[in-house]
């Protein structure tokens, strides 16, 4: 089955989804969305009981749920994860590879260590997800798979280098998977977020070594996770290559890239501006 363009849109009732990091933020909030949305939702990550409450909240809706420990540092845990809708409710019609890390460190003090630690998560861990979901989706002919992105994929931004390329990089295989697999009946959208109002921030201040950060989005452009979320099931509804929830982000980044120059200025001016404390180890507010 080829690919066709939606033109009346998908009905999603009674469909499924299966969406990693699905225990808080982005990951809780389209979860839950879909389930509005009328589909079935099985989601995983690493805390359960945190995992549970989403379930509950599916439920309360009217919806089936699976929670699923699922690390996707593991290859059986993804395994596991993605055949189980399939094996217990018989279909898997979209998985969004949302689990993912940040960093906040600068370039020459992220250790090896780190740097392969967030692409072991971020990027490794997305291609986990798609390497048992695509086999599956390519052999019903039809299917979507999301990718969790970010803005930052366009840009390298001071002091979150290493979480900017992993972006990039899943940037770049959705771009090719995109293209794999439209023949096949296949779509392949990925999702770039702005910061939004979740614990992300603060657990990428732990993972990075100190309680303090300069958040990486300006308090004006924050987004709620819900809104995310909403444009993701839009996304399911009528499937596109790229989700931007805040387009004038969208906007901005292709100006300052389609000017090299701009941009290099501009985070020139972020880096003096707001992360000049926290360099050589120096963290204050």
């Amino acid at each position: 089955m080829g690919y066709t363009p939606m033109v009346m849109g998908i009905d999603l009732a009674g469909k499924v989804i299966a969406i990693t990091g699905a225990s808080s933020g982005i990951g809780a909030a389209t979860a839950v969305a879909c389930a509005r949305a009328g589909m079935d939702v099985v989601i995983g990550a690493r805390r359960m009981d945190r995992l549970k409450d989403v379930a509950d909240q599916i439920i309360q809706i009217g919806r089936k749920a699976i929670a699923m420990p699922c690390d996707v540092d593991r290859d059986e845990d993804v395994q596991k994860f993605i055949e189980r809708p399939r094996t217990q409710w018989g279909r898997l019609d979209a998985v969004f590879a949302n689990a993912g890390v940040g960093l906040c460190k600068s370039i020459t003090d992220t250790s090896d260590t780190q740097m392969r630690s967030i692409f072991e998560t971020n990027y490794f861990g997305t291609l986990r997800v798609i390497r048992s979901a695509a086999p599956l989706m390519k052999e019903q002919g039809h299917g979507h798979i999301l990718i969790c992105s970010s803005a930052a994929s366009e840009i390298g931004m001071p002091m979150y280098g290493a979480y900017c390329a992993t972006k990039a990089a899943q940037d770049s295989i959705a771009g090719a998977l995109r293209a794999e697999l439209a023949d096949e009946g296949v779509h392949v959208s990925s999702v770039h977020p702005i910061g939004t109002r979740t614990e992300f921030s603060d657990v990428t201040a732990v993972r990075s070594g100190h309680t303090h950060q300069s958040f990486n989005t300006p308090p004006a452009m924050v987004q709620d996770a819900a809104v995310v979320a909403r444009s993701i099931v839009h996304c399911l509804r009528r499937p596109r290559p790229e989700v931007w929830p805040h387009w004038p982000s969208r906007l901005g980044l292709a100006i300052v890239t389609a000017f090299p120059p701009l941009g290099a200025n501009t985070m020139r001016r972020i880096m003096r501006r707001r992360f000049a404390k926290h360099v050589n180890g120096i963290h204050t507010a």
